[in-house]
């Protein structure tokens, strides 16, 4: 019960947040991109989070601790927080003054790509019990390496590239897109710092890189 109050709590919490991010520059309730997106990214996270709770609760304890130890990725976390917040007002902002005019195709294709991030997000749940909101080696964890770890390192990271810039695009704002546009930037520099722990304190990991060479996206980087 006190793991799904923090769960229900957390859902809560990040809903008003965004709907508050959203709706308040843009000025009114009425903003049909803000809508999809919420029902976009805020459904599959009820329903995988109903999931774990009930199939892998340890995995979402960890979803839910978020607490950085390294110096590094603390600040990463803090300018991740920066471009969504930004993004966010950005978008509800052109939204009321009708800065961009992004095809309705565009929209929808965005939206695709947003569900596939997704999908692909809760793959590598799948496939790493693992998985942290930190950078951590945990006792007993062991290197995975099949699945989509068979194709890139750091394939959740991968799947919140896709997601991330496909928000803004959902949300009908090229002026937000500009907002998002550094994330890759900054998820480069957060597996950079990553790898360099990982690589000494997770056995195996050394002989991983070598094998799988594509760290984010394949045969790019």
């Amino acid at each position: 019960m006190k793991l799904l109050f923090r769960a229900l709590l957390k859902f809560l919490v990040g809903l008003a947040l965004v709907s508050l991010l959203l709706f308040l520059p843009a000025g009114t309730v009425r903003y049909p991109g803000a809508w999809l997106f919420l029902a976009l990214l805020f459904i599959p996270i009820l329903v995988l989070g109903a999931i774990l709770l009930a199939r892998a609760p340890a995995l979402l304890e960890k979803r839910l601790s978020a607490k950085e130890k390294e110096g590094m990725q603390r600040g990463v976390v803090a300018i991740s927080a920066l471009l969504f917040l930004g993004g966010f007002v950005v978008a509800g902002l052109d939204f009321r003054y009708q800065w961009s005019n992004v095809p309705h195709a565009v929209v929808i294709v965005a939206a695709v790509v947003l569900l596939l991030s997704y999908g692909m997000y809760a793959e590598v749940m799948r496939e790493n019990a693992y998985l942290s909101r930190t950078v951590e080696v945990q006792e007993g964890q062991k290197v995975i390496d099949s699945g989509l770890y068979g194709i890139v390192r750091h394939p959740m990271y991968a799947a919140t590239v896709f997601l991330f810039l496909s928000i803004p695009v959902v949300l009908g704002s090229w002026w937000s897109l500009l907002c998002f546009a550094p994330y890759p930037i900054v998820i480069i520099a957060r597996i950079q710092n990553e790898e360099k722990v990982l690589s000494h304190q997770l056995p195996g990991y050394t002989d991983y890189k070598k094998r799988v060479k594509y760290r984010l996206i394949p045969w790019i980087w």
